[in-house]
């Protein structure tokens, strides 16, 4: 079974071409979502984020994203620390899903590929760009961030020429470019290897 990643900035269209794949019948691990699942859910891993970063990141004794999201992304060594708790219980979790699927490939979505060092765990690699404009509007739209909260998430992701020059596949997620066509062509050549 081939192992794909599924990379590109907050505000990409990663999960909009992860619906497309799932709906190809490809199984996609969505590591983002999962990640978030252990933060809020997993007692072990919340009393150790809880000890890197304060209580502060409580509301009503509970952990909140944006708090989180407030002070890691604007503090490297303890977005460095966090990611490093995280990504532990993820590639568990991501090693017991794999067990599971039955498929020629699989998916696994995650914005920060190269930046975790996992790039060499894939077969190959899938990036979806689009201009840092359109994703600035498209997370303001959705998550209702400021243009400051959002330029310091992408402050600390790769550039997309960056990532473009490292990744097999590129898929061009401006308006003027149709998704499905792309993420055929690719679907075929990954079947094919």
């Amino acid at each position: 079974m081939k192992k794909i990643g599924l990379t590109g900035g907050i505000g990409a269209g990663k999960s909009t071409v992860s619906k497309i794949f799932d709906y190809l019948g490809v199984p996609v691990y969505n590591s983002d979502l999962v990640s978030k699942n252990i933060l809020l859910h997993n007692n072990n891993v919340s009393k150790k984020i809880i000890s890197i970063l304060g209580k502060t990141i409580l509301t009503y004794n509970k952990i909140d994203l944006k708090k989180i999201s407030k002070i890691i992304f604007n503090n490297k060594e303890k977005l460095n620390k966090v990611n490093e708790i995280l990504h532990n219980e993820v590639k568990i979790d991501y090693q017991n899903w794999i067990k599971k699927q039955q498929s020629k490939y699989i998916v696994k979505e995650s914005a920060i590929i190269y930046e975790s060092k996992i790039d060499t765990t894939f077969d190959k690699i899938i990036f979806v760009k689009c201009s840092q404009k359109t994703r600035i509007q498209r997370i303001i739209k959705r998550d209702q961030k400021d243009e400051n909260q959002i330029m310091d998430i992408i402050k600390n992701q790769l550039t997309n020429e960056e990532i473009i020059k490292r990744c097999d596949f590129t898929i061009n997620n401006e308006k003027n470019y149709l998704l499905i066509p792309q993420i055929l062509k690719i679907h075929k050549e990954i079947i094919n290897l």
